[in-house]
């Protein structure tokens, strides 16, 4: 390994920057969950947080090294194509380090009549601020509910009717359409079983665990 690849493992921007254009780092995706937002809706966890909060999730998400690249065309036909999809949903890994990307992707989606959520451990004001990651107001401009503020394990909330994780974080409704529908909790688990034997577990408070097929 030379010094320049030991390099862009350890900085997130130089990691960042490796993605092509078109595409994002996925750490994992999922079609027809119903704990991660309003009615029936794709997920995408995206690959990178620089945070790591005390208590988080999805430890494995904190990498910004190359995980999965997947490219914003298949996702969008992926999401819209499986009728049982009525939005998609941003979780992560910290979904505004890839806001340009995902805002293309969000564009697709409402195109096709598809509702937009996000998770973020900013918040919306340090989104709309000058230090905001790049692309951020373009992301917000798509989002018809966005989730903000990071985990805090001393603030946690284990409540079947919360849809949020910690009493710190907050709902924002940018469609009112949606203002009725927030019926899911942050202590819901969902299991997907894939053809091939492995499982996928969410809904938990954020969290994602893969298993293999036995």
């Amino acid at each position: 390994m030379t010094k320049s690849q030991t390099h862009s493992q350890t900085n997130p921007y130089l990691s960042l920057m490796s993605i092509p254009p078109g595409y994002i780092n996925a750490m994992g995706y999922v079609d027809a969950s119903e704990v991660n937002g309003p009615g029936c809706r794709a997920v995408l966890w995206v690959q990178g947080c620089m945070r790591e909060c005390g208590g988080c999730f999805n430890p494995a998400s904190w990498s910004f090294e190359i995980n999965q690249l997947m490219s914003v065309e298949h996702l969008a036909d992926r999401i819209i194509n499986d009728k049982r999809n009525q939005g998609v949903t941003f979780s992560g890994g910290e979904p505004f380090w890839q806001a340009p990307a995902l805002a293309n992707l969000a564009r697709k989606v409402k195109a096709a009549g598809l509702n937009v959520m996000s998770f973020t451990g900013f918040t919306l004001e340090q989104l709309q601020s000058p230090y905001a990651p790049a692309g951020a107001q373009d992301l917000l401009d798509q989002l018809d509910i966005l989730i903000d503020g990071p985990y805090i394990q001393s603030q946690a909330i284990n409540d079947p009717n919360s849809p949020v994780s910690s009493r710190n974080q907050r709902v924002h409704i940018f469609n009112p359409a949606l203002s009725g529908q927030i019926s899911w909790a942050s202590d819901q688990i969902e299991v997907h079983i894939f053809k091939d034997g492995s499982r996928l577990v969410t809904g938990y408070r954020g969290q994602l665990v893969f298993n293999e097929a036995d």
